[in-house]
């Protein structure tokens, strides 16, 4: 059985990889961590894998206190930058059997989105992303929408394009976040979970591909899958993807 932690266990995401965990044949949940909980109660005898869904102001400091601890760790939350990446690198170094595991996000849709995005974006003049969610998310844009903006960058840069056309002159507000050359458009309205549609154009034709997770149970599957493939101890260092696993 794998002994899995859950930091952040009482939020919206974190109650549900409880139960998540519970269900599964082969896991328990070793301890559930909130804010104020000390992490003294966790360590590597009685925790296999951590899971870290809290928030993005704290997020790095526990990933690192757990990385001190020789506890591998799945990450859920977003709002991290290379900065950060370079910390947690920096850790790992001197904890080489310690593996820590970001996914900018854990829905199958939207993985499968950000990979389709990066195939298609070399043949296509114009990209746009747009991402929606729920109004109490506290980051915008996304984290998976940033990363998409990424892998349709590298896919432009691989292609030799030249920078989307945009003949914008008053004030570009309006256009979004420019991520890596992307614009990148965030709502968050009632009713919305979690979607992200990639707009990709050329003279006379239109490609979209659009992801739906409609609840957090969505995410659930891509978790179960990154505890597991963490808890075979074959991945040292710093993975950032769910593709990782995929083998896309």
């Amino acid at each position: 059985m794998i002994k899995v932690s859950v930091i952040g266990a009482h939020g919206r995401m974190g109650r549900t990889v409880v139960g998540a965990v519970d269900s599964a044949d082969d896991m328990v949940i070793a301890q559930q961590l909130d804010a104020g909980d000390s992490f003294d109660i966790v360590n590597s005898q009685n925790t296999d894998i951590a899971v870290d869904f809290t928030v993005p102001s704290v997020t790095l400091n526990n990933v690192l206190e757990l990385v001190r601890r020789d506890i591998s760790v799945v990450v859920g939350t977003t709002g991290w930058t290379e900065e950060k990446y370079e910390k947690i690198r920096t850790a790992l170094a001197d904890h080489p059997k310690v593996g820590v595991f970001i996914a900018p996000n854990f829905a199958i849709s939207a993985v499968l989105a950000d990979y389709f995005a990066g195939v298609a974006a070399r043949y296509f003049e114009s990209a746009e992303v747009i991402e929606l969610h729920h109004p109490d998310k506290v980051d915008a844009p996304s984290g998976t929408a940033i990363h998409t903006a990424h892998t349709i960058a590298d896919a432009r840069r691989a292609a030799n394009l030249r920078g989307v056309p945009d003949g914008t002159q008053n004030d570009t507000s309006a256009r979004g976040e420019v991520i890596d050359g992307i614009h990148v458009h965030a709502v968050r309205l009632r009713g919305l979970n979690a979607h992200e549609e990639v707009l990709l154009g050329n003279a006379g034709e239109q490609l979209t591909i659009r992801a739906d997770s409609f609840d957090r149970g969505s995410f659930m599957p891509g978790v179960l899958l990154a505890i597991r493939n963490m808890a075979t101890q074959s991945h040292p260092g710093l993975t950032v993807g769910l593709d990782s696993f995929l083998n896309l």
